[in-house]
């Protein structure tokens, strides 16, 4: 390891991970589909900075997220780079009068009569919508566009990512549960409430699905490893189960439905590669940390800090020696968008000073930063958490 007055950014997320000393918190906008900025905030933000719009284009056609530029991520001292080749096919387009952002071509996005963007999949069973002045879509998650198989897919990753390592210091995480173009969901051992319902009506065959699903995800992360192991840092998996108010599910229904699954997928990754496991799990899960941590979880992210039971000075002092925090570092629901730059900036310093305390932890807001949210706000953030950063201050 370098020194750490002359660490790159991919040198201080590897040294986070292990625990090991930084100069500085990392810090990251748009490595994740859950750290990253709406494509609506993304532009004011450039024509903020005075920067080029013209070449805006968008990962996640349901949360309407940006792919964010190297300016951007060096102007706010990011460590981390969204690791998904863009659309091999694409069009731009106009979602409203000064606006022009780049989609794949083969998306099938139609303006109804009712002012409604609707998007439908292509046997038309099922649809998207969004209203003509809103930030992202709603109904089911419509995701796969430009579709390739699976070897090709993981080969024009690899592809990127070593680009990516080769020619920029940046960390890269493997989006391992993604929807993206031809990618396996890969380490989703949850599925939500009908999921929770099933683990009381089947136990049985909730157990031979997960066995199933366990041993494609192992294999799928075998093929990541071969093709992708020497250049990626993490590999994310996961799905939300917390609400706004606790776990979606008895926890002893996760850590018997659940864990032994996550556990061995990272078993697995951990015998096989030196890549983290980063877990996404939205709201109030507090009761489930220590049962991530017995499968053998990194990191968990987003650290949604405005739901119940999720205080950071708690979740910090019973945890975080013995798990990496990514994220929390400011209230999106309660602050980002609705407080002045000035009281931004305050929340992320108490953040911060909470969150990086003995190392271990990744700077991102508590989720992604909505179209709404404006530029100023943007940057009161971002240059706190810099100013914040530095280990020696």
């Amino acid at each position: 390891m370098a020194n750490i007055e002359n660490m790159t950014s991919r040198q201080r997320i590897v040294a986070t991970l292990k625990r090991e000393a930084t100069d500085r918190m990392p810090i990251d906008l748009g490595s994740h589909m859950s750290t990253g900025i709406s494509v609506f905030a993304y532009q004011h933000l450039r024509e903020y900075l005075g920067w080029s719009t013209d070449e805006i284009w968008i990962p996640d056609m349901v949360q309407l997220l940006a792919h964010v530029d190297e300016d951007i991520l060096r102007r706010f001292h990011c460590d981390c780079i969204l690791l998904e080749p863009s659309w091999n096919r694409a069009k731009k387009w106009n979602p409203r009068s000064g606006y022009e952002f780049t989609i794949p071509e083969d998306i099938n996005l139609k303006y109804d009569d009712n002012g409604y963007w609707v998007v439908r999949d292509k046997d038309g069973k099922g649809q998207m919508k969004m209203p003509q002045d809103g930030y992202f879509f709603s109904g089911d998650w419509l995701c796969r566009y430009n579709e390739r198989d699976e070897d090709a897919a993981l080969a024009l990753y690899a592809q990127q990512a070593e680009r990516i390592y080769k020619e920029t210091d940046y960390a890269m995480n493997f989006l391992g549960y993604s929807r993206g173009p031809g990618i396996l969901e890969a380490g989703t051992f949850f599925y939500g409430i009908d999921h929770a319902v099933q683990m009381l009506t089947d136990p049985e065959e909730v157990h031979a699905h997960q066995e199933r699903k366990c041993a494609e995800s192992i294999e799928f992360a075998g093929k990541v490893i071969d093709a992708l192991g020497e250049y990626i840092q993490l590999y994310s998996i996961g799905t939300d189960m917390g609400s706004q108010q606790g776990p979606l599910c008895n926890p002893a229904h996760i850590e018997e439905f659940c864990i032994p699954y996550y556990k061995r997928f990272c078993d697995f990754m951990h015998a096989n590669s030196d890549i983290k496991i980063l877990l996404h799990s939205c709201g109030s899960i507090k009761p489930l940390i220590p049962l991530f941590i017995e499968a053998g979880i990194d990191v968990l992210n987003p650290v949604q800090i405005s739901a119940n039971d999720m205080d950071p000075n708690e979740l910090k002092k019973k945890f975080g020696a013995k798990i990496i925090f990514w994220g929390g570092g400011c209230d999106t629901q309660n602050v980002l968008g609705s407080e002045s730059p000035d009281d931004v900036t305050d929340h992320v310093r108490k953040m911060v000073d909470i969150f990086k305390n003995n190392q271990g932890y990744v700077f991102s807001a508590s989720h992604n930063i909505l179209g709404n949210v404006s530029p100023e706000n943007i940057v009161a953030m971002y240059d706190a958490a810099y100013d914040a950063a530095f280990y020696s201050n």
